[in-house]
């Protein structure tokens, strides 16, 4: 075992929509700013946060969550993604004890699991005493929480800033930011929750919300704090150079931008070198892929231009007619549809190797953990398989014939035990709402780099 020295600090907020997201993105830059090197983490298995962390601090994010990820791994991932770093930056999920069934992957129970103390960030408006009241519930809910103090976002004046600070000195919870109402100043939004950060003038939205962090709170103090965490200790592991003698091309661009970085290199630890394309801008795949990988997005955001790609969409038809090993997740397993009806019920022609389409609806139509089984095998790995993953999507599947379609896994919601059908497994394609994270499902990775190498060496023959 060794131990390691990493200042963290949590984030963390009442509920969601409470400001963590634009107060954590502030923080990073601010300190970047410092010329502090900082690490981002989310708890969760949200995607578009991190891209907002990773442009911030100039350091990709990386999501820390118990479900997806076994909770042994935590550590080791955490002190390998800080390597080098001066400082890390979690924010939390939802609210600060909330998670999936029976509290797992909670912020609360990353920050017990990291021993990093948590400042609460609370949403203030309307509100007097009544925020020292619900400072003093969360801190006392859990002692094992090191709750080290609050945020006070959404602030109407230094009046009511005085107030809140008088009643929360009387219970020795210290203010750590005092954050003024500014409705000018917010992140880009759309039917997923926040717009990735690719796609829109998230630099400057960054730079402004970093102006006003930097001058309403407290870093100094915050810097301090993060100092107090005791060593992590982790067990030594020596890195071995591992030889990439196959292409996994990933799409990635707008349309397709859901994934973990720590999930891919898992691939890579199995041999697989990661080559990255475009569906929306590229004329066609790698030339030297012996695989493909389609992660989630917003395909429906971008129909047009997708189906316009005739080139891209007729390379990856033969890609398939050659047996080429292909996965998917959401987003991804739509755009191998035959096509998606977009939010106003109009046709965009897709790839068309799933036998099914998907239509999209104003309202969110699953969200949370799933546990999910191999109902045949597949390219990931044998019948009965089982993979811990997340669902999360407004869009629903409408199969060409049930009976007969070849259904890849049994659901198994973790919410409420409800068992259901989903995705597709056939020969060499596998796709499915599922959203897995590698470094969780390791030999689902294994299994897709080895069908990629036997693929590699079939077309050497």
């Amino acid at each position: 075992m060794k131990e390691v020295n990493i200042p963290r600090v949590v984030i963390a907020a009442t509920q969601s929509s409470s400001g963590k997201t634009t107060v954590v993105t502030g923080i990073l830059r601010a300190l970047k700013n410092r010329e502090m090197v900082v690490q981002p983490f989310k708890v969760g298995p949200d995607y578009i946060d991190p891209s907002y962390h990773g442009m911030a601090a100039g350091r990709a994010g990386h999501n820390l969550d118990t479900w997806l990820v076994d909770e042994s791994k935590i550590n080791d991932l955490f002190v390998h993604e800080t390597d080098g770093a001066d400082i890390a930056i979690i924010e939390g999920v939802m609210g600060l004890y909330d998670g999936g069934k029976n509290g797992i992957s909670s912020t609360a129970q990353l920050a017990k699991k990291l021993n990093a103390p948590v400042v609460l960030v609370i949403n203030v408006q309307s509100m007097g005493d009544s925020a020292a009241a619900i400072a003093l519930g969360f801190k006392l809910y859990d002692e094992e929480v090191n709750l080290a103090g609050v945020i006070l976002n959404r602030l109407g004046s230094p009046t009511h800033k005085a107030l809140i600070e008088e009643a929360l000195a009387k219970i020795n919870i210290p203010v750590l930011g005092a954050i003024y109402r500014d409705d000018s100043v917010h992140m880009p939004e759309r039917h997923l929750g926040l717009t990735p950060a690719q796609e829109n003038n998230a630099k400057e939205v960054i730079e402004i919300i970093s102006e006003k962090i930097a001058k309403e709170v407290y870093l100094d103090e915050i810097i301090k704090l993060a100092k107090t965490a005791p060593p992590i200790k982790v067990q030594e592991h020596q890195q071995k150079e591992i030889a990439k003698d196959v292409v996994i091309a990933v799409a990635n661009d707008k349309a397709f931008s859901f994934y973990y970085p720590a999930s891919l290199a898992q691939l890579e630890q199995y041999g697989a070198k990661i080559e990255f394309f475009s569906p929306l801008e590229d004329e066609a795949i790698p030339q030297n892929a012996s695989a493909l990988v389609f992660g989630g997005g917003f395909p429906e955001v971008f129909a047009d231009k997708l189906a316009q790609n005739k080139s891209m969409l007729n390379s990856i038809r033969l890609a398939n007619e050659n047996k080429m090993p292909i996965y998917a997740e959401c987003g991804g397993y739509m755009y191998l549809m035959k096509g998606i009806f977009d939010f106003e019920n109009n046709f965009h022609e897709m790839v068309g190797i799933i036998p099914a389409t998907a239509k999209m609806n104003k309202k969110l139509q699953t969200v949370g953990y799933v546990k999910a089984q191999n109902l045949q095998d597949n390219i990931l790995g044998k019948k009965d398989m089982e993979y811990h993953g997340h669902e999360f999507h407004f869009s629903t599947q409408n199969e060409d014939d049930d009976k007969s379609f070849p259904w890849a896994f049994e659901f198994t919601k973790m919410r409420n035990n409800a068992k259901y059908k989903a995705g597709y497994a056939k020969d060499n394609i596998l796709g499915s709402y599922l959203h897995l994270h590698f470094l969780g499902s390791m030999k689902a990775a294994q299994s897709l780099v080895e069908k990629a190498r036997a693929y590699s060496l079939s077309k050497q023959k």
